[in-house]
């Protein structure tokens, strides 16, 4: 399915790793709601994707049907359900995701400052901008360096020189 780069996107993020076995089930899950998923009785054409074992995504591109607020609460409810049936967290908004070489690890956000403050996570570290609105800012501003994210404003001034 080809989507355009304007398309809405929404990042989840759980708090722990998701198993391989959990992420090809929620994929399954995710695949259906999005194959259903209308907005005021329109299909809205919509995908859903796991990545990293630990972030689901939906997109819906909105040249065709936009997505409304009884669509997105149709959305938001479907994640409290994966949420309780896999004993998962995704409504974490202080839980940050930055990579440890190949390993995507999630931390609380006083965490995340502490990592900072002891050189562990520098401004070179990828970070993960579950903020991104859109499928081209998720390919290309949602996995950056700590530098280059919004994370700067908030921890810039724990960076060791």
């Amino acid at each position: 399915m080809q989507f355009s780069k304007n398309s809405r996107v929404w990042v989840y993020q759980s708090t722990t790793e998701l198993t391989d076995e959990q992420t090809q089930q929620i994929q399954q899950q995710l695949n259906a709601f999005a194959q259903g998923w209308t907005a005021h009785n329109n299909q809205l054409l919509a995908g859903a994707q796991v990545k990293y074992n630990r972030f689901l995504i939906l997109v819906v591109d909105e040249s065709q049907a936009g997505a409304s607020g009884c669509s997105i609460d149709k959305s938001v409810n479907f994640m409290k359900q994966l949420e309780q049936q896999y004993g998962i967290v995704l409504f974490d908004r202080f839980n940050l995701a930055y990579r440890d070489e190949d390993r995507v690890v999630s931390v609380s956000r006083k965490e995340f400052e502490e990592l900072i403050r002891n050189g562990i996570i520098t401004q070179d570290t990828l970070v993960f901008n579950n903020l991104v609105q859109n499928l081209d800012e998720l390919q290309t501003k949602w996995e950056v360096p700590l530098k280059d994210s919004w994370h700067m404003q908030l921890f810039g001034r724990y960076l060791v020189a």
